[in-house]
């Protein structure tokens, strides 16, 4: 029996998919797997997360709501992500943590799966297990079953500003950066840490900011670096979209909020007076709010940045790939 031709056509596609996601990429790549920031979910943009694929090996640079199908759609198989880089651990750059660990588990994935973060990710790792330990105890429901433990071939390292890692093929620096602006005597200071990261590989430099304000220290990490990835918001606009989407919110927690985006992240101005302290040789722009759609949109912000630096600009798509090589 001749199966119908859309019939063949998706079960050849799906092959090709299967095939391609199983296979290591051999190119050295950074690829914006989610590009928008939180907390308004966005139909377009999946939040912050990134694949860094280096030497065969695919890493996780976040990994907001939405990742795991961000991987796929990149044609990326989840269970051959080695490493987990987490910048902080708000919501928006983790939402989607539960997902991609508690799919490694049910795909029976032997493979190790170690996630870097700041002090509190292994509470949080922690909790994600606690939420998985009724699921895997029911499992399949079939009597006789064993169900292997939710933290299985799951390990936490923490990392602090000063931190150097070595890696099959680069080296990752790590600096505290300034999304929070806890006082340095308060016990917050060392409880609650955002980080940035540089990747050195031998030939090609990428310094990722996370989520940051303004910083010295970002700037230093990122000098004469190939690829500057960056963290930009529009602070106005995203204020005015929770204010539509929140109009009985508290003024108290808006005041909060606004000193939040106005103090922590970097605005048009900013990137571009980064990118050019720091004489980056390329700049790419993600965590964007408000999402952008329109080209015009895109034409705006870059014309912004571009008026602080003369460089190499692009506000990345979702699933954007940019090779690492000169």
């Amino acid at each position: 029996m001749r199966l119908p031709k859309i019939i063949t056509s998706l079960i050849s596609l799906s092959i090709v998919s299967y095939a391609f996601a199983g296979a290591p990429s051999t190119k050295n790549e950074w690829i914006t797997l989610g590009t928008m920031a939180g907390p308004i979910p966005n139909a377009a943009h999946s939040q912050p997360a990134n694949a860094l694929l280096v030497n065969g090996k695919t890493y996780l640079v976040d990994a907001g709501d939405g990742t795991a199908g961000q991987l796929a759609k990149a044609g990326l198989n989840i269970k051959k992500v080695d490493a987990i880089f987490l910048s902080h651990l708000h919501f928006d750059h983790t939402g989607g943590l539960p997902a991609i660990l508690s799919l490694r588990w049910q795909t029976e994935t032997k493979s190790e799966l170690t996630i870097y973060g700041p002090p509190g990710t292994k509470q949080t790792v922690d909790g994600i297990f606690a939420y998985m330990t009724y699921g895997t105890l029911g499992h399949y429901g079939v009597p006789g079953q064993e169900a292997a433990p939710p933290n299985r071939n799951v390990k936490v390292v923490e990392i602090v500003d000063g931190s150097v890692l070595d890696f099959d093929g680069f080296k990752l620096s790590v600096i505290r950066n300034t999304h929070y602006s806890w006082p340095k005597d308060s016990e917050e200071y060392n409880k609650f840490q955002a980080l940035s990261f540089k990747f050195e590989l031998p030939d090609y430099s990428v310094v990722y900011t996370g989520d940051t304000g303004p910083s010295e220290a970002v700037e230093l990490l990122s000098q004469n670096v190939d690829l500057l990835i960056t963290e930009m918001m529009d602070v106005e606009h995203t204020v005015n979209l929770v204010k539509r989407m929140n109009p009985m919110m508290p003024p108290k927690a808006l005041g909060h909020m606004k000193q939040h985006l106005s103090k922590h992240h970097l605005v048009p101005s900013d990137v571009g007076q980064l990118a050019t302290k720091a004489k980056v040789k390329k700049l790419v722009v993600t965590h964007m709010a408000p999402g952008l759609v329109e080209p015009d949109e895109y034409e705006h912000y870059t014309n912004e940045v571009a008026e602080f630096y003369k460089g190499d600009i692009t506000i990345a798509n979702d699933l954007d790939r940019f090779l690492l090589h000169r």
